[in-house]
């Protein structure tokens, strides 16, 4: 292993041997870090914190922290479990779980800017990408492909569906649906994701049906169940299901229309 010699790392703590760790780095008890992993300068990584395979972990970044929750105690913690392929850039920090048995959880391929915060048990998916200094609240979960902006503010158990796309210094206080882009002080969808839509190779005639289904929901004078049924009648796609299941299983609400 490649350990810089002011770096500490608990003799507890488990790395591969391919694993790199910068100068003033400190790695608590517990901690298991997997293949190709890069730990750079002045990064905390806190007890039980577990990370995938080629992460790579940036100057000043703090991984499984204690959660900025009253009522925490570490005999009731989860560690910060993160899967494959992440990049954590400077000042990224994420809490560790507290109050889920699975705590707080990050997917693979995600691309944290600088200044980004998680809070506890978050779900954090795959290919998703987190602007500057963008703030998730605890047991906020995402799906898969979205893309925060900068200084975006996510209210604690919202939903944000997948390849969603949320503008700069938005404020979110309930649930964003997929494929959509939303904006504003509280948020409102301003429109489909249309280029992350095709960027992501879904075509033309599911886009349509998308858009044909949130038509429905919101500018067909009907309500959400009457829209839902109606969506139901019709030959849906992939993506139609996953937006009328997204509206069923919704607790805060979802965020509606401009």
């Amino acid at each position: 292993m490649n350990i810089h010699p002011t770096a500490l790392v608990d003799q507890r703590a488990q790395l591969h041997d391919s694993v790199e760790v910068g100068p003033y780095s400190i790695i608590e008890a517990d901690v298991v870090i997997g293949p190709g992993c890069k730990i750079e300068s002045s990064v905390r990584i806190f007890q039980g914190t577990q990370l995938g395979e080629n992460n790579r972990v940036y100057h000043g970044a703090v991984l499984g922290c204690e959660p900025q929750d009253l009522g925490f105690t570490i005999e009731k913690s989860r560690p910060l479990i993160v899967g494959n392929n992440n990049h954590f850039k400077e000042g990224v920090n994420i809490s560790r779980g507290v109050k889920t048995d699975g705590g707080t959880q990050v997917g693979d391929n995600n691309y944290f800017m600088c200044g980004f915060h998680a809070g506890h048990d978050c779900h954090l998916g795959n290919h998703n990408v987190f602007g500057p200094n963008s703030t998730i609240a605890g047991h906020v979960e995402l799906g898969d492909r979205i893309f925060i902006s900068g200084l975006v503010a996510i209210h604690q158990f919202c939903f944000i569906g997948d390849y969603a796309m949320i503008a700069g210094c938005t404020k979110v206080v309930k649930d964003i649906p997929p494929y959509v882009t939303c904006d504003g002080n509280p948020a409102r969808i301003i429109g489909l994701n249309s280029i992350g839509l095709r960027r992501a190779g879904i075509s033309a005639e599911n886009r349509a049906a998308i858009k044909q289904t949130y038509k429905t929901i919101y500018h067909d004078n009907l309500n959400i169940s009457q829209a839902l049924a109606a969506l139901k009648e019709r030959a849906p796609t992939t993506e139609t299901e996953a937006i009328i299941r997204f509206f069923e299983q919704s607790d805060r609400g979802v965020t509606t229309h401009r």
